[in-house]
């Protein structure tokens, strides 16, 4: 039984009328009189055609014109042989992960359509403006679509041989592994593992934004290397010197926080003073901001200690003296420097305020910033010396954000085996014999502990849509691991996009 339906679009074309066919062939019922209006070449400039008669001609012309070229495209839509559980066509699915890239942390909601990612929304913690918009980078053209060897495009069965060939041949030289601070056990567990199967292995952390002032001072302070944990909901007073909590100073978080802490159905609102030299965000929400120059951050913080206790002090802080001594123990003061000594002064400053157990939290630390200026410093001089034999990074760009660069690219020349496992091949890694592309946040497996006590999970939302790899997984090939390699690559297969997360 034929089913196909056959429309007509009049009487005329039902009776197959010759009128039809030739309408078909010819664009205009009647020929347009062009000799008339345009005229021959000689008696062109003697026409009595108007202005107005050529615009409308020519207006004409180039809308049908238009419209010819453009005709609608064909759209074949696909359905499904055998439909996902969780997917519904135009319902959107939640998939609870953690967005993590070495410098930012978050807890989020991916919010995706038919199996792609559209949308990245808070879970409990605040997100920047970067991870919101880190979807984007999962459609990014420039990732790297394939691993590299020389800048040239390779597979993963030569890249893992070679590198595990010349991984263990190195007898006497070092193999240092450079990453971004690390919020994963489990990385930081493949790590040890990596460092059993080759000898002398070197791992060293390094932020793109140093904070080795607050980390030393604190490790003086409190004998831990660490970055404590701030409660700006809990104070009554924050004092910042230059530290743009809200925006991009250690943990996304603080801005939650601070928000809730100035929330008048709350029955109070905390009091901030910003002392900077550049208008932040931060600063731009204070009550009170003063203006001061970047040398006078040091005086000023050894200033308000004087004040506090009973000395002589700059009157530009007496309003800051009187608030700070009224409030101890619900107080804050913080600092950007990077100097050790300026972190020990804002350290004194706290335990003076009895602000240390109350609005700072020495024994629940944040891990989010680990990394170690000095241990990078030493690595730059091993690798002048040649002392250097393969240099593994991760999460991290050196020959950019590291402020010894130049020097680290002429030293890099004298390390023999140079690895990146960056997503692009950006300045370190156009400059890397071998190049293994790290998937996406939103592709991959994970867990993290951003602070002490804390855990989240990673979990991927799409299947890789370029031949990357974990560096989890990369890790495990470069040990031998090639059955628990195999294994995890079978289990981010089989439970990709199976974790839903249930919103009500």
């Amino acid at each position: 039984m034929k089913t196909t339906k056959k429309y007509w679009k009049g009487l005329a074309q039902l009776h197959d009328d010759p009128i039809v066919e030739k309408l078909a062939q010819n664009e205009f019922v009647e020929e347009l009189p062009v000799d008339e209006f345009l005229g021959d070449k000689e008696n062109l400039s003697s026409t009595s055609s108007s202005r107005r008669d050529f615009l409308k001609f020519l207006g004409f012309s180039t809308a049908a014109a238009t419209l010819a070229a453009c005709e609608t495209p064909i759209v074949k839509s696909i359905p499904y042989l055998v439909k996902p559980d969780e997917i519904i066509p135009g319902v959107a699915n939640y998939y609870a992960s953690t967005i993590y890239d070495g410098r930012d942390y978050a807890s989020v909601l991916v919010k995706t359509r038919e199996g792609r990612p559209i949308k990245i929304e808070n879970n409990g913690t605040c997100s920047n403006s970067r991870v919101q918009a880190s979807v984007l980078s999962l459609y990014d053209s420039a990732r790297l679509k394939h691993p590299l060897k020389s800048n040239e495009e390779s597979n993963w069965r030569t890249v893992d041989y070679e590198i595990k060939e010349k991984l263990s041949k190195i007898k006497n030289g070092k193999i240092a592994l450079l990453t971004s601070t690390i919020l994963s056990p489990t990385i930081k567990q493949l790590i040890e593992d990596f460092g059993d199967k080759y000898s002398n292995v070197e791992h060293i952390m390094m932020d793109s934004t140093p904070y080795d002032g607050i980390l030393d001072a604190n490790l003086e302070s409190f004998g831990s290397r660490l970055a404590p944990s701030y409660c700006f909901d809990k104070s009554d007073v924050i004092v910042s010197f230059g530290a743009d909590f809200l925006a991009n100073w250690m943990a996304n978080e603080y801005a939650t926080d601070y928000v809730n802490g100035r929330n008048p159905k709350n029955g109070k609102m905390s009091k901030h003073y910003q002392l900077e030299t550049n208008l932040s965000l931060s600063g731009a929400n204070a009550d009170k901001r003063i203006q001061i120059k970047p040398s006078e951050q040091g005086y000023l913080i050894s200033s308000l200690l004087d004040g506090l206790r009973g000395e002589k002090f700059d009157s530009r802080l007496s309003s800051i003296v009187r608030a700070l001594s009224s409030s101890k123990g619900k107080s804050i003061v913080i600092s950007n420097s990077n100097d050790k000594n300026i972190q020990l002064i804002v350290n004194a400053i706290n335990n003076e305020l009895n602000n240390y157990t109350n609005t700072i939290l020495v024994d629940k630390p944040t891990n989010l910033k680990q990394g170690n200026t000095s241990q990078v410093d030493n690595l730059l001089s091993d690798m002048k010396e040649g002392k250097v034999s393969a240099l593994i990074t991760y999460n991290v760009n050196p020959s950019y954000s590291y402020n010894k660069a130049k020097e680290f690219n002429v030293a890099l020349k004298n390390v023999a085996l140079k690895i990146s496992t960056s997503s692009y091949n950006d300045e370190t890694a156009s400059l890397m014999d071998y190049v293994c592309p790290d998937s996406h946040n939103l592709e991959s497996w994970g867990d993290a502990s951003p602070k002490h006590g804390t855990y989240s999970f990673m979990q991927p939302t799409i299947s890789p849509l370029f031949d990357t790899r974990q560096f989890q997984e990369t890790l495990l090939s470069w040990t031998d691991q090639i059955r628990l390699s195999v294994i995890f690559k079978e289990f981010l297969d089989s439970k990709r996009n199976r974790l839903e997360y249930y919103s009500s």
